[in-house]
């Protein structure tokens, strides 16, 4: 991945919010991508990367990475068509947590992504710092 930061969010093309909620995206997630709003969980905001990764908002996924596991370039606009999210389990990530797991499945054009995330609370805001990919 390149181009550090160099993706634009396609958010005019989407209506329903790509996390599955079942709400509109403005709704959803796009007031987490635009900064208005903060993920109160670590699920949350795992549906809300997922939604980025979706409309390529290359800067919200950074924004929303631990800086010890944030990779110095990213673009957002590359990779698979990301088709359906599953979470498939949580453990803590709760507001009153301090760290959480999220386990989900990914559709894409490819195949599906399995990943079981981490997350903490860093000053107050959740952020992913890794996970494990199978």
């Amino acid at each position: 991945m390149s181009a550090f930061g160099a993706a634009t969010p396609r958010t005019g093309s989407v209506s329903q919010c790509p996390c599955g909620s079942g709400l509109s995206y403005a709704d959803c997630c796009q007031p987490l991508h635009d900064g208005t709003k903060e993920a109160e969980s670590a699920v949350r905001l795992m549906r809300s990367r997922y939604s980025a990764y979706v409309v390529h908002d290359t800067a919200y996924l950074l924004r929303t990475w631990h800086p010890r596991t944030r990779p110095h370039e990213l673009d957002a606009s590359t990779g698979p068509a990301w088709r359906r999210l599953t979470v498939l389990e949580t453990a803590d990530g709760r507001d009153s947590d301090s760290v959480g797991e999220v386990e989900f499945e990914a559709a894409h054009d490819g195949g599906v992504l399995h990943e079981r995330s981490r997350f903490v609370k860093r000053a107050g805001h959740w952020v992913y710092v890794d996970g494990d990919v199978d």
